[in-house]
């Protein structure tokens, strides 16, 4: 049990060489030669992670390395594409796709010999001059890493590790040196927004709970509910306590002694991992009674949501907190007002909290000196799509949208052109290659039709339709809908319809203005903010795209040549040598034609699933 800040420093004194040794450049001495680092977040561990990092510890017991070698299972790394990922340290190489049978070798030839074995590098890392470390590639330097800083460095279900990172010193600090008043002030003139999707300012949300009486709670949003978004569940899978710590120093500044953390169901290793630092937390003393001494209580409990969309908005996720099917309520009273159980409540998300330590330790003006006038610090984003470099990125607020896919996210891949990028999830728009150069902040994304919603950042190529994308996003938010509203409810499933008439080529261009009129209309008439941002991704691409809508209409072409109903597969006699692999795997016997003659496909029977096109080795057949 840990009353003192002398007790909590002992512990951090005890790990801290441990810790600093992982870092590139450190020069901190450890009593071990060399660590171990291997990703056991979700993306690493469902590709055998776990099993490699079992199979290096028993090697190193084999050749003796016991007592000379650590290994770790920290959060992830970023690069989820290169999973399985293992950084040794001091060094920081960098092995990627990493295998079991790949195991004994780096052990002989890095751990034994100090060798680093080359081929199974990243391969960025290997140079004319020798192996540079990880924080030197493209994916990483223009990184900045303050939600994420933890994250692939320590071990998350050890404590000491976090508090070797100056772990709970915040919550410290304002309890024993700062009042209320302190905590808000330094949190509004920091600039932290919102991390979870409008961006509202946290010390103003803060200050609104302040004043008022009796039980007070505290929230965490966790239920990353996006296509594509990873960003919260990452930090509570390699960072919990950084999320307890904030919240703890919540409870402080509005007067609360409960929180409650709502998180996905979907989420096992990051359930396990909370419910580990839960018991080492209230172990130690650092959430329950009477923390460090100062008479403050302060607990956290968890929640599992079932996995609905609509509870990631705040007043549903309260309502099923509470016990009630997820439905959100109308907003005025806001929940600082009245939230969970009719009391005052404050929630912010995942990477909002994982901030707040931060800023407390290193104050307002270091976090404000990074990002733009009106977004200060940085931003935590899932890069996924057409992009090389799939992954977990952190960058200050103001980063263009062209640094992030072209140098961090290695670009689209095989010579393809950038077309649009999506952020925000459904309720975001897609942004085109004409703004590719817009600094990525609050205000740029909302002035160009999208916004910056929890940080998905889906990237598209010449070969995405766009007309399909908003269909697609449509599909998952009527899916998603409570139904408790008649706009969201009915409005979205009419704006589906014409989507689907659309990409069938069965619209006029009456139903476009009707599909704009509608959009519009559900935007301003819904009761949440699923209703209201749902017709974001159709009135963006109409924005930055309606040349493609008219082609589905007018033309009945599809450019991007996605829409089946659109396209016709052809054979280009010219080039056909008729060696028949394509009428042979052909699952509707549409192709047909004698050997070593040009075939011909039967348009009637086509189900135009593209069979025939991957099979030709001579790229005879084509959409057209």
């Amino acid at each position: 049990m840990i009353k003192t800040v002398e007790e909590l420093r002992k512990i951090s004194s005890q790990k801290k060489a441990s810790v600093d040794f992982r870092h590139p450049g450190s020069t901190e001495k450890d009593s071990y030669e060399r660590h171990v680092l291997v990703c056991a977040g979700t993306g690493c561990t469902s590709s055998g992670s776990v099993k490699i990092a079992d199979e290096i510890e028993k090697e190193i017991q084999a050749k003796g390395l016991k007592d000379k070698v650590h290994v770790v299972r920290t959060g992830c790394h970023g690069l989820c594409a290169l999973g399985p990922v293992m950084i040794i340290y001091p060094e920081a190489t960098f092995y990627s796709n990493v295998s079991i049978d790949h195991v004994e070798e780096i052990v002989d030839e890095h751990l034994v010999k100090g060798n680093p074995v080359t081929k199974y590098l990243y391969q960025e890392t290997v140079t004319a001059d020798g192996v540079i470390p990880m924080n030197d590639t493209h994916f990483y330097k223009k990184q900045h890493r303050v939600a994420l800083r933890n994250c692939g460095v320590i071990d998350p279900e050890n404590i000491d590790e976090y508090i070797a990172t100056d772990g709970y010193e915040a919550l410290h600090k304002v309890l024993t040196t700062m009042s209320r008043e302190d905590v808000v002030e330094v949190l509004e003139r920091s600039g932290l927004r919102g991390r979870g999707g409008a961006g509202f300012p946290t010390g103003t949300k803060w200050k609104f709970a302040m004043g008022s009486e009796g039980q007070k709670y505290v929230c965490c949003n966790a239920d990353e509910g996006d296509p594509g978004a990873f960003m919260d569940r990452s930090v509570l899978e390699g960072d919990p306590h950084v999320v307890f710590e904030a919240m703890a120093i919540a409870g402080y500044v509005i007067g609360s002694d409960q929180g409650y953390i709502y998180v996905r169901a979907e989420y096992p290793i990051a359930i396990h991992r909370l419910e580990v630092a839960l018991k080492q937390a209230r172990e130690y003393g650092l959430l329950g009674k009477n923390i460090f001494g100062t008479g403050f209580d302060f607990d956290i409990d968890l929640r599992l949501g079932a996995g609905a969309f609509v509870c990631g908005e705040e007043t549903a996720l309260m309502t099923s907190i509470e016990g009630n099917r997820g439905e959100p309520r109308p907003r005025p009273p806001f929940p600082a007002v009245k939230g969970l159980f009719g009391r005052p409540t404050i929630l912010n998300n995942v990477e909002t909290w994982a901030n707040i330590p931060r800023i407390i330790m290193n104050g307002a003006d270091w976090f404000a000196s990074m990002g733009t006038e009106k977004s200060k610090g940085t931003k935590v984003f899932a890069l996924g799509g057409k992009i090389q470099n799939v992954g977990l990125v952190e960058i200050p607020m103001g980063t263009t949208l062209r640094e992030v896919v072209e140098e961090i996210g290695g670009g689209v891949p095989n010579g393809k052109k950038f077309k649009a990028a999506q952020t925000g999830g459904p309720s975001g728009g897609c942004i085109p290659a004409s703004n590719f150069d817009v600094p990525i902040d609050y205000d740029n994304l909302v002035s160009i039709g999208s916004m910056m919603g929890s940080g998905g950042l889906i990237v598209m190529d010449e070969d995405d339709c766009m007309v399909d994308i908003a269909k697609f996003f449509l599909e998952f938010t009527v899916d998603e809908s409570c139904g408790k509203c008649t706009p969201c409810r009915v409005g979205n499933k009419r704006l589906l319809e014409i989507l689907e008439k659309i990409t069938e080529g069965k619209a006029t261009m009456e139903d476009l203005d009707k599909l704009e009129k509608l959009a519009n209309l559900i935007k301003k008439t819904s009761l949440c903010a699923l209703g209201q941002t749902a017709p974001n991704p159709v009135l963006s691409t109409l924005n930055h795209f309606r040349d493609e809508y008219v082609a589905h209409i007018q033309d009945k072409k599809c450019p991007a040549g996605k829409c089946k109903a659109l396209l016709d597969f052809v054979i280009d006699p010219e080039k056909c040598i008729g060696c028949g692999l394509c009428a042979k795997n052909c699952p509707a016997d549409a192709i047909s034609g004698e050997k070593k003659k040009p075939h011909t496909i039967d348009t009637g029977k086509c189900v135009k699933c593209g069979t025939c096109i991957e099979k030709c080795k001579k790229d005879a057949i084509s959409k057209k």
